[in-house]
């Protein structure tokens, strides 16, 4: 069976998880966030921010998480998989933070390829900080910019998804999915 992957993407606090959960609710099989555990972990350690402290190392681990996620799929009875961020979003947040971006994820987001990106704006109204969340409203449109320009230098085509309740907004997902044939209608 031939897997179709989805990306959900967008800068932080934008409502991508949310989503993502809401997807699972529905019974549809998503790769959550690493970035999060590998923070959470690190934080454990004695590192508060490793992406700030080690942005590479951090990226490195992630990239290497979301190739497994990838590969992961496969292993899925279902044809579609949603993913909590793709493999482009490491050599986003590396150029949003001016770090060289290693030849081995510049490698994985060139070739491991998903089959539709859904990007979220930030929103100002639902945007808040946390352990984990360390970025500004500001710096957290800034690195929307970023993952548009990384994911549209990769011939990614990126479908923005209206501000809106959770319902509408994995509605007006599932629509575009049954539009390109990624899902059939009467799901």
């Amino acid at each position: 069976m031939e897997r179709k992957r989805i990306v959900i993407t967008g800068g932080p606090g934008t409502g991508k998880t949310t989503i993502i959960n809401r997807l699972i609710e529905s019974g549809y099989s998503c790769m959550e966030e690493v970035s999060r555990q590998i923070t959470l972990e690190a934080q454990k350690n004695g590192v508060e921010q490793l992406f700030v402290s080690d942005p590479i190392g951090f990226s490195v681990q992630l990239a290497n998480g979301r190739a497994e996620h990838f590969y992961k799929a496969d292993e899925l009875n279902d044809a579609l998989v949603f993913f909590d961020r793709g493999i482009p979003d490491v050599p986003a947040y590396l150029n949003f933070s001016k770090s060289t971006i290693p030849d081995s994820i510049a490698k994985l987001s060139k070739n491991l390829r998903y089959d539709m990106v859904f990007i979220v704006n930030p929103w100002k109204e639902i945007y808040t900080s946390d352990n984990e969340r360390y970025e500004s409203f500001e710096l957290a449109l800034k690195i929307h910019q970023h993952l548009v320009d990384t994911y549209t230098s990769l011939d990614y085509s990126l479908i923005e998804i209206p501000f809106g309740d959770v319902t509408s907004r994995v509605n007006f997902i599932i629509s575009c999915l049954k539009q390109e044939n990624l899902l059939p209608s009467q799901s």
